[in-house]
């Protein structure tokens, strides 16, 4: 199963400058475990020490926010494109 991830700018450090990562998994968590393999580091930004989602971060699963689905239980399937968006503030 072939998930195509698409990274923020900020993150792209993490994953040799790449824009897009092919990853594995049937929900968000098994994902992140997938991507954590693939580019060291990255889900420490993503996730926080307990292993929860950190809240300025937003997944989409194909344009849908997972936070209005199963949260990190999300199911995936094969093709899907998960999206990571990092919250901007300002003023």
């Amino acid at each position: 199963m072939s998930i195509t991830v698409l990274i923020p700018t900020p993150l792209q450090k993490l994953t040799q400058n790449q824009a897009t990562v092919e990853c594995n998994g049937s929900s968000i968590a098994e994902l992140l475990d997938s991507l954590e393999q693939n580019c060291p580091g990255i889900k420490d930004r993503l996730c926080d020490e307990q292993g929860e989602l950190r809240r300025f971060v937003n997944f989409y699963v194909n344009n849908e926010d997972i936070r209005f689905l199963d949260g990190k239980k999300t199911a995936l399937q094969d093709g899907d494109e998960v999206s990571i968006i990092p919250a901007i503030a300002g003023g």
